[in-house]
């Protein structure tokens, strides 16, 4: 059971793991604490935004829109690396998921197949957006591949957590595709040597 890290710790793990952060707005105090608890927090989500252009997706990250309020996640790691934090909190970014895939994450194990969206997502889950049309032909920088391995790394390296706490939105929740354009495993892969 870990309590989330305070704001400020967050943005100094990012910052200690070599990535450039930009700050949109008051980020440490918008979110959706409203509707429920944040915390305990078990791992690290991986989105993509289906957007193109770092300004409009940072805002839609930031604001949401009239079906899904934001924010909708903590960080927007834009296709230049910097990692844009629009919110800390609860953030509206994973959605009810598969309980079993929870457990698996808690346990640093092999993830189920997620079948069920039987728990709240949001007050477990940190979550990263990444800026990609997500239709599998958008490039993904490795700048931007760097960046969301650091972010993950960040997160992990706080909580003593291995890259089993680290995930996919399509690992969570039936019939979602992000993030898409590259495997969770490989992203694995990236985080367990960043870990070491």
């Amino acid at each position: 059971m870990a309590a989330p890290m305070s704001a400020d710790r967050f943005i100094d793990a990012l910052r200690d793991e070599g990535l450039t952060v930009v700050e949109v707005g008051a980020w440490r105090t918008h979110n959706r604490n409203h509707k429920g608890p944040w915390g305990p927090v078990h791992g690290v989500m991986i989105h993509h935004t289906v957007t193109h252009g770092t300004p409009n997706t940072v805002q839609l990250c930031r604001e949401g829109h009239s079906a899904l309020p934001g924010p909708l996640c903590h960080g927007m790691i834009a296709k230049d690396g910097r990692v844009h934090l629009v919110g800390y909190g609860r953030a509206n970014h994973a959605g009810a998921g598969d309980s079993d895939v929870l457990a698996a994450v808690i346990a640093e194990k092999r993830l189920p197949p997620d079948n069920e969206t039987d728990t709240d997502g949001n007050r477990h889950f940190y979550g990263f957006e990444c800026e990609n049309l997500g239709d599998g032909e958008d490039p993904w920088p490795a700048v931007q591949l760097e960046a969301i391995t650091r972010a993950a790394a960040a997160v992990c390296r706080v909580h003593g957590w291995t890259a089993r706490s680290v995930i996919g939105h399509l690992e969570w929740q039936p019939g979602k595709i992000d993030p898409r354009g590259f495997t969770m495993n490989h992203l694995r892969e990236r985080v367990t040597e960043r870990l070491k």
